[in-house]
Parts: structure tokens; C-alpha cells; sequence
């Protein structure tokens, strides 16, 4: 399998979370007595974005240590943070989890696998996305599942998570809905233990950050574009001459001309509000999340997913990663996920915030803005493929300490009570503080 690459990610600092694990929070131990440290205007190489320009100010005056001091009869440290959290009607060991992955060869084929257990392990929710049934297959219960089809992943999550922890949420596209997946994986045995549970959610994908407005996009060779030509939109955008340039010159991916296009779909408020309904009553059992691309009307949309009884809502941020998008999208088009967090303002219910979440400052920013978690996706993958075994565990791991570290700081013990007083420069000051008050809209709606 080729490496994985992730323009736009310190992709280095990543690699080394997932052989490190906790100690590549700090500065490299040979440097401890040795090197004076101070202000460095990035941190682990990162590219600022707006979301990375915002600073952390913990207070002078901590109210909510006291009260843990009286409470625990001793001073307070960052391991008594507690970073349960749930999550869409999950329960997750903290407020992080695996945002979507589709049809692409990473991460529905040699990746996805590998993932689903190490998610499964850690008891994190995790994300099925779009279009690996039309193109990877679903897989059947009685024969073992190819490695790339939906049933591989969900068999491989099922058998390793442990009691009362994380979910599988899996997406559908238009293509997915021709092809019946949600009905699929709620009458297969091989969900049930999730469904009786209450681990099973079905995702309605509006868009996604990396290129909104558009649908799934794909590349694939002539002979697949022959089999998907009934029920894709195929574009030759790749002829003669033109692979070696498109593959970075290694010839690999050389046959691979064909642009496969998803639907993007067409919603209003009206057919958001129905689509969550319908999946109310169809789907009695499981959750409802939506993921809505970084569109100017974003607070508008969430608002209407909440109201129609979604238990969540995912806002994937103009930074949010994807398989493949045209270069014009990826940094000219949709919000900054800092401008959908302001936007939203006072979140009605579950906000779960993605784009570039590879560290603990960021996940803590989202959260005191408004979100109730952050999805990993490009730095899971890159996790993964560092180590199939543990690699997104030792990540995850790091991420963990981090999170305490962070939120201790600011005088303060669990990820809620995290808000956007915490943060410099200050947020509009008639937004609300900690996530007390962001529930009043969806439990009227309940």
C-alpha cells in the first residue's frame, strides 16, 4: 500500500502521535535542562487557519476549582478532568469521534477495517460514509465480508467495542438510497446487537466542507465506469497523457481516467424537516444525525435538523478533507468551521464540529465555541496507516492528555463546562457561556 499524504495537515506531528502516543504532547525529553522554551508562533508545524489563531485564556480566579477542591478534600489536577461525553445519543470515553470516511481505496479498502477496531477499542462513535455499497458492495452475514464492503466495518466495530460505549452512524447519499442501505443495515443480524442497544444512527449527508455544494467524487478506471454508467455521472476528465501528471508521476493510478460524481442532492427546509421525520419513523431504533456542508445559511439548516428531532448535527468545516475535490473548492469556497461555530451561536442540541481536529487546543476551541464534539478524520486515517495495530489508539491517547491538560487549566472539569469565555479574542458577548442553556430548542422539539 502506498503512504498516505495530507496537504494542509502537519502530517509529521500526526505520524509521531501515533508511534509516541502521550509523550509527543511535550517537547522531545533529550531537550528537558537543556533548551529555554517560549512563544513560537505555531505549534508542531501547523498552518494557522482562524480557529488556530484563537488562544485559550484560563482565569485568575477559579470558582469551579474550588468547588472540585472541596468536593475530591484536595487541590485539583488535570488527571481529575473527566472527559465522558455523549455524543448524538452515544457515549464516549471523551468528545471526539471518527468522522466519515467513503469509497475511496484508503479508507473503505486497505484502512477501513483496520480503523473500525481501533474506533471500536476506544469506544469512540464512528462514521460510515457515503457510496461503499455502489461501489465496495455491502457483504453478506454467511460469508466472510470483502475487506472494503460496509458489513467488513461494522462486523470489525461490533466485535471489539465494549459495553455501553460508541455507536455506528452510517451515511447515505442518493446513489446509497437507490440501493436501500439504511434498510440493509437495520434488518442485517449483523447490526442487531448495535440497533438493540441503541448504538446505531443513520447520518443524512447535506454536504460535506471540502467541497460544498457538490456530491461524493471518485476517479476510477474504464471497465468501472462501464459497470457504474447506469447510476453515476462519468466524466473522461483524465485522457492520454494526462495520468502521469494526475499521479505525481509514478505511474501509479495511470488507469484511472474517469471522474465519478455523486448527486449532491437537493434539499429545502421543507425536505430537510421531512427527511429527518421519515427516518424518525422508519428507523424507530436509531439515531438521527445530519452533516451539513459550511454554507452561509448553516445556523438556518442546523437549527431545522434540531426542531425536526435530529440528535445531532455535524458542521464539517471548510477545512474538512475528503478523497478528492477539485483544487478551486479545497481553499476558496465555504465557511472557516470558526465561522460556523459563530454563526450557530448557541447550539439547540448535539454540535459536532470537523476540520483539521489532529490536536487538544483545537477539539477545546470548537468545544467553547459551541460544540458538543469534534470528529477526526484525515489525522485518523494517518494514524492508521502510520500503525494498523495502534496507531489511532496511541493518537487518541495523546489527544486524551491533551484535552485534560487544556481544560484543567482553564479551572474547569469536564468538556461542558468548557465556553466561549475561555476564549481570546472574545466572541460576541450575548452568545452564550459554558453549555448550560444549549438545549432549550431541541428538548421543546422532543
Amino acid at each position: 500500500m502506498t503512504r498516505l499524504s495530507a496537504p494542509g495537515l502537519p502530517e509529521e506531528a500526526i505520524r509521531k502521535r501515533a508511534r509516541t502516543g502521550r509523550e509527543a504532547a511535550f517537547p522531545p525529553r533529550a531537550s528537558y535542562g537543556r533548551r529555554l522554551f517560549g512563544a513560537t508562533g505555531q505549534t508542531a508545524g501547523q498552518r494557522h487557519d482562524a480557529l488556530d489563531a484563537l488562544r485559550l485564556v484560563p482565569p485568575v480566579f477559579m470558582p469551579q476549582r474550588l468547588e472540585k477542591l472541596v468536593e475530591l478534600g484536595r487541590e485539583p489536577v488535570y488527571q481529575d478532568v473527566a472527559l465522558d461525553s455523549a455524543i448524538g445519543g452515544f457515549r464516549s470515553p471523551l468528545p471526539v469521534f471518527i468522522t466519515a470516511f467513503g469509497s475511496t481505496r484508503a479508507a473503505s479498502g486497505d484502512l477501513g477495517v483496520p480503523l473500525s477496531r481501533q474506533a471500536a477499542r476506544l469506544g469512540l462513535p464512528m462514521v460510515i460514509g457515503e457510496n461503499i455499497v455502489p461501489v465496495n458492495g455491502y457483504g453478506r452475514l454467511a460469508q466472510t465480508p470483502d475487506s472494503a464492503s460496509l458489513l467488513a466495518r461494522i462486523s470489525a466495530y461490533v466485535q471489539e467495542v465494549p459495553e455501553g460505549y460508541g455507536g455506528v452512524v452510517v451515511q447515505q447519499c442518493t446513489e446509497d438510497a437507490d440501493a436501500e442501505v439504511w434498510n440493509l443495515v437495520y434488518s442485517d443480524p449483523a447490526a442487531q446487537p448495535l440497533v438493540e442497544s441503541g448504538r446505531l444512527a443513520f447520518e443524512l449527508k447535506v454536504g460535506q466542507g471540502a467541497k460544498p455544494g457538490l456530491g461524493g467524487m471518485t476517479l476510477v478506471d474504464r471497465s468501472t465506469a462501464e459497470q457504474l454508467r447506469d447510476h453515476y455521472e462519468l466524466d473522461a476528465v483524465f485522457g492520454p497523457g494526462t495520468a502521469e501528471a494526475a499521479t505525481g508521476g509514478d505511474g501509479e493510478g495511470a488507469s484511472l481516467s474517469y471522474l465519478r460524481s455523486s448527486s449532491p442532492g437537493t434539499f429545502t427546509e421543507e425536505i430537510l424537516r421531512q427527511q429527518v421525520r421519515l427516518l424518525r419513523n422508519n428507523y424507530p431504533q436509531a439515531r438521527i444525525w445530519v452533516k451539513l456542508h459550511p454554507g452561509r445559511d448553516v445556523a438556518q439548516a442546523a437549527t431545522v435538523a434540531w426542531r425536526a428531532g435530529a440528535d445531532a448535527v455535524t458542521v464539517d468545516g471548510a477545512e474538512g478533507g475528503t478523497g478528492w475535490a477539485p483544487l478551486a473548492f479545497l481553499d476558496g469556497v465555504g465557511l472557516p468551521l470558526v465561522e460556523c461555530l459563530h454563526r450557530i451561536g448557541s447550539p439547540a442540541g448535539d454540535l459536532l464540529a470537523s476540520g483539521r481536529m489532529w490536536e487538544g487546543s483545537r477539539a477545546v476551541k470548537a468545544i467553547a465555541l459551541g460544540a458538543t464534539a469534534v470528529g477526526l478524520g484525515r489525522a485518523a486515517l494517518l494514524a492508521v496507516d502510520e500503525d494498523t495495530e495502534s496507531g489511532l489508539e496511541r493518537f487518541v491517547a495523546c489527544l486524551a492528555l491533551e484535552l485534560r491538560l487544556l481544560i484543567g487549566a482553564l479551572g474547569k472539569y469536564s468538556p461542558r463546562a468548557v465556553g466561549r469565555e475561555d476564549i481570546w479574542p472574545t466572541p460576541d458577548p450575548t452568545a452564550r457561556t459554558g453549555h448550560d442553556e444549549q438545549r432549550s430548542l431541541h428538548d421543546e422539539s422532543v
